[in-house]
């Protein structure tokens, strides 16, 4: 499955009528240049999991930073690495 069908799959097992009114997931772009993606986990299974945060800041395009603050799911990176932040978030997510 690709991740873009992956990560549709996981907002929709989210959604209850409830959830995707107040939680969601934002994708968006940094001016240095880079993505932004922030997974809201309130209310989800996920909420409250720890996570072995991830930060490579090297090379300059290449680089990456995922966390959880505040039951939110925080990525960061480069221009090309939006696929690995969204990989990043789903296996663990489905782990």
């Amino acid at each position: 499955m690709d991740t873009l069908h992956e990560l549709q799959r996981w907002y929709h097992s989210q959604c209850n009528g409830d959830w995707e009114h107040g939680h969601g997931v934002r994708i968006d772009t940094l001016d240095n240049p880079g993505w932004s993606v922030t997974i809201d986990l309130g209310e989800t299974d996920l909420a409250g999991r720890s996570f072995q945060e991830v930060k490579r800041l090297e090379p300059e395009a290449a680089w990456i930073s995922c966390q959880i603050v505040d039951d939110k799911f925080e990525g960061r990176g480069g221009p090309f690495m939006l696929e690995e932040i969204l990989r990043t978030f789903l296996a663990w997510a489905n782990q």
